[in-house]
């Protein structure tokens, strides 16, 4: 009977741990860090296209030690509107950034997000929320409709990356030079629809 229930208990155990070290790894893809676009689309509200999108961030080993040491970090959104033409590569017509800033303060332990362009900031008591907010982009203005050639067909391209525009250039330099610095999602695009 002893045995049977050690069997069980040592099963448990290391299923239990099995599971956990599944689920870490799945959280942190590699210790580069991982930029992705899950999804994003645009609706129209009042003649204006907003955005909708989700995305995905983990950071790397380096930049969540720089965030913890209380450097800033700017996570970055570079939408393209681009024209689409019949026989001709499409035409870039607008291109757009945004920039959140996230930050550590160590002596409130807590993590704020700070919206460059608003500057407006939201607080969070763990790293996963704040880049769960992050994440989640909602209602995030683009354009006028009325700035948009009436029946021209277009499609925007998002990408998010870890910028270091911010950085003096010996720190820009350096962080060239350092994979971990580099992350970025590959391009994600869709048809505007009017």
């Amino acid at each position: 009977m002893y045995s049977i229930f050690s069997r069980v208990l040592k099963f448990i155990v290391l299923g239990g741990i099995f599971f956990s070290l599944n689920i870490s790894a799945q959280m942190r893809p590699n210790h580069e860090g991982y930029f992705d676009v899950r999804s994003a689309d645009t609706v129209m509200a009042e003649r204006k296209h907003m955005l909708d999108a989700r995305l995905q961030l983990f950071l790397s080993d380096e930049a969540l030690n720089a965030l913890n040491s209380g450097v800033p970090l700017t996570i970055e959104l570079n939408i393209e509107l681009l024209g689409i033409r019949r026989f001709l590569p499409d035409d870039k017509e607008t291109e757009l950034s945004f920039q959140y800033e996230l930050e550590y303060r160590p002596l409130s332990q807590r993590y704020i997000v700070r919206d460059v362009k608003n500057a407006s900031q939201e607080s969070y008591s763990t790293l996963f929320s704040a880049l769960n907010r992050l994440g989640r982009i909602q209602n995030l203005f683009l354009l006028n409709d009325n700035s948009l050639i009436p029946d021209a067909n277009y499609r925007f391209r998002l990408q998010a990356l870890l910028s270091t525009k911010q950085y003096s250039a010996p720190l820009r330099m350096l962080f060239f030079w350092r994979s971990q610095w580099d992350i970025k999602s590959e391009w994600h695009e869709w048809q505007l629809q009017r």
